[in-house]
């Protein structure tokens, strides 16, 4: 097995996941994530943790959620069992079919969602981490050949972690001492206040508040947006393809939105619920050993010059103490390009223009 496949269990069981003798470890495999599997359950061997595997396919989920009536059940309860007893969830995705959910008709996926916020809840009060193992369905999605797409997986998770942390930090304490951000770019003029809420430096580590490998974002949960934005970077969501989205912002949530492909997907997502049509994140790509759109937010979402906006929940990590910010069963970001005629502000002073920050070589005023 390929040196690297270890190198990413190891990456992901010390330094993502934070693994201590003892602890109660749930592992989700995707029906294409065997060998990465096979190489977690040895790390999590060698630490003397306990293990538990649980399977998720795409196909799985997508036969069960088209036979049924769509009035889904509320939680069971020997999953939230689980979850209760779990210190840690690691999610090993591995798609190999990337469209698989596209038969499926939105409203029911919506109901499907809803009824499973109480496990979402529930896993996320763990040490989760979600990963990517290479597959030849991702590596069609993303354009590339099954080896070049398995360098380029492996360049992003495979970084110095501690290295990056420390750039990223330059990003947290502007937004942690800011109140307001604006972005503005081609048919993009958007403000949004973050005043008393904290970012999270996502070094691809629990120890972070990151749940993601490869990370590489600094996010914070941003409310009252008002303005317009474009997001021209495409995306594929619940299998169906969604681009050149644009949305308006009016007294906090979205009043009018279009897609150029995908519009029937998008409003699938902007209807859930009341939440849906609010901010849950703001997030700054900052990961520069991702190099490439491919079609995967995993990836997509942390790449340097991007700047991504989520729709949906957002993260507690983020708030206050007792308060609970956006609430919503989606939580589904879009990303726009920011490498060329484009600035962020915050507090009106400009701290990243056409991708470079301002700490960075080659930063304008």
């Amino acid at each position: 097995m390929d040196q690297r496949v270890y190198d990413h269990a190891e990456t992901l069981v010390d330094w993502s996941a934070r693994v201590e003798e003892g602890d109660n470890v749930v592992v989700r495999v995707d029906e294409g994530a065997h060998d990465l599997a096979v190489a977690v359950a040895e790390k999590l061997g060698e630490r003397g943790a306990n293990y538990l595997t649980t399977y998720i396919s795409d196909e799985v989920e997508a036969a069960f959620v088209q036979s049924h009536d769509g009035d889904f059940d509320q939680d069971p309860d020997f999953e939230t069992e689980m979850l209760d007893r779990a210190d840690s969830v690691l999610s090993l995705r591995a798609n190999r079919n990337t469209t698989t959910k596209a038969s499926v008709p939105g409203e029911k996926r919506a109901a499907y969602r809803k009824s499973r916020t109480g496990i979402r809840a529930r896993r996320m009060d763990t040490d989760w981490v979600s990963t990517i193992h290479p597959t030849r369905a991702l590596a069609q999605q993303a354009g590339m050949g099954y080896r070049e797409y398995q360098d380029f997986v492996y360049d992003a998770v495979l970084r110095d972690w501690e290295e990056l942390a420390d750039q990223m930090a330059n990003m947290k304490e502007l937004l942690d001492e800011g109140s307001e951000v604006r972005i503005v770019k081609a048919e993009t003029d958007l403000t949004m206040s973050i005043e008393g809420r904290t970012a999270v430096n996502s070094a691809a580590s629990v120890a972070y508040d990151s749940h993601n490998l490869p990370s590489g974002e600094v996010f914070t949960a941003p409310y009252d947006p008002e303005g317009e934005v474009y997001f021209d970077v495409p995306m594929t969501h619940d299998g169906e393809r969604i681009r050149d989205v644009h949305l308006t912002f009016e007294d906090g949530e979205v009043v009018d939105w279009s897609a150029e492909t995908g519009e029937a997907a998008l409003d699938a997502i902007l209807t859930t619920d009341e939440g849906a049509k609010r901010l849950g994140e703001l997030g700054i790509g900052m990961n520069r050993g991702i190099d490439r759109f491919t079609d995967s937010i995993l990836f997509d979402e942390k790449m340097g010059d991007t700047i991504h906006l989520a729709v949906g929940r957002a993260y507690s990590s983020c708030l206050p103490e007792g308060e609970e910010g956006n609430q919503s069963a989606v939580h589904v970001d879009m990303i726009t390009d920011v490498s060329e005629d484009s600035r962020m502000e915050i507090d009106g002073e400009v701290v990243q223009r056409n991708g470079t920050f301002r700490w960075e070589d080659g930063f304008e005023e």
